[in-house]
């Protein structure tokens, strides 16, 4: 793991805007298409507003977020509407949006079809993770009721996951596919995270899942 530390959270935005966008089309020189992998919440809006405007070969990338909650298009809890809203405008609205909700099905029933949707896009080009106070990062939760299964070398592409500080029930890609992933970032802001940070450098996955996925992973902290 790599730990880079700014002076501020807009100079971190920026610069880290600039190297997603510089690995995506490194994946595009080499590659038919790229995959980007980025995470929900509001912490990566600049990153995406960033991204957005890039002159990139957008008709080429597919992009894919970290989890999903169970909820529709319609509700403010929904990462999909989010992602519609910051970063599938502009010259990146000819990206790919692979997805990660079916609104007639449940999630554990919808597994199978999401995951033959997501399979030929891997493995990821450039992922984005974010991190909880509690350790989680993507839907992988302490606590949660598939995060053994999420965990395991073995895992599916894709798990369903409930847990007490999740909220909704939720859809999350597995640790496996996240760390198969070619160029890794994990971004957090505050002193409490990076706190959760160095306590979960000494624990378990089980209890800390984040650590689960640092190995191989720049991490990038402003106050």
């Amino acid at each position: 793991m790599d730990f880079v530390e700014y002076a501020d959270r807009e100079m971190m935005m920026l610069d880290l805007a600039d190297r997603l966008t510089a690995e995506l089309a490194e994946a595009l020189r080499g590659n038919d298409r790229a995959t980007l992998c980025v995470p929900g919440g509001t912490t990566p809006g600049p990153i995406f507003d960033v991204l957005s405007e890039q002159a990139l070969d957008w008709d080429r990338v597919s992009v894919v977020l970290n989890d999903e909650r169970w909820v529709g298009e319609d509700s403010p809890r929904s990462n999909t509407t989010l992602l519609k809203k910051k970063l599938l405008v502009s010259k990146a609205s000819g990206a790919t949006l692979i997805p990660l909700f079916k609104d007639d099905a449940s999630a554990e029933d919808s597994m199978d079809a999401l995951s033959e949707g997501l399979e030929g896009h891997l493995p990821i080009s450039v992922l984005l993770l974010g991190m909880g106070a509690d350790m989680h990062t993507a839907s992988l939760f302490p606590g949660a009721d598939n995060l053994e299964a999420a965990l395991a070398a073995d895992a599916p592409l894709l798990m369903p996951m409930r847990a007490e500080g999740a909220g909704e029930p939720r859809i999350t890609l597995t640790a496996r596919v996240l760390n198969d992933a070619i160029n890794k970032h994990v971004v957090i802001t505050g002193t409490e995270k990076r706190e959760a940070l160095e306590r979960a450098l000494k624990l378990p996955p089980e209890e800390a899942p984040i650590a689960a996925v640092l190995s191989g992973a720049t991490v990038h902290w402003a106050e």
